[in-house]
């Protein structure tokens, strides 16, 4: 490549054209890659600031900025190896400070917890479910069931009663 050409990437409209052109399939690839959006933005991101700071010294930019993304990604997930051993092994750890009680209570309180949502009526175990174990707003609810807000309003309250009234301490 000629000195011309190299200098062209370093030139701030070809660079933005260049980025432009490619981020979008940069970051899809990192996307399809591990599954982390977030990630993919970010390490495409200083992928290309890697190719601005050595815009000189770089002969192939696309390859470039692939080459920087995929080792970028592979540090990335072996980190997260890393965090993930880590998390599990503290876990671990602390699982075996726990008391035999503990966790003869802990498996007492999730049983007497299904049968209770068991005995639900399929209306409210649907809309406490979204509430409380997929973190739904009432609004979110009442579109998804096709109900109003109140009758969302009115069903977790419903579940809720019976659960307190055969789960003691639920709150």
């Amino acid at each position: 490549m000629e000195p011309s050409e190299k200098k062209g990437i370093c030139d701030e409209p070809v660079f933005t054209r260049f980025f432009q052109t490619h981020v979008k399939a940069l970051r899809n690839f990192l996307y399809f890659r591990f599954g982390d959006a977030d990630a993919a933005d970010d390490i495409a991101q200083d992928a290309f600031v890697k190719l601005w700071q050595h815009c000189a010294e770089v002969q192939h930019p696309k390859a470039f900025v692939y080459k920087v993304a995929r080792n970028a990604s592979i540090n990335h997930a072996a980190s997260q190896k890393v965090a993930l051993q880590y998390a599990q092994q503290k876990n671990e750890s602390t699982a075996d400070h726990v008391s035999p009680e503990f966790l003869i209570e802990q498996d007492e309180f999730q049983q007497k917890l299904e049968r209770a949502l068991n005995g639900l009526t399929p209306a409210q175990r649907e809309a406490l479910l979204l509430n409380r174990v997929e973190g739904k707003k009432y609004r979110e609810i009442a579109e998804m069931l096709g109900i109003s807000m109140k009758a969302v309003e009115k069903r977790i309250h419903g579940a809720l009663v019976s659960l307190e009234s055969q789960i003691e301490n639920f709150r």
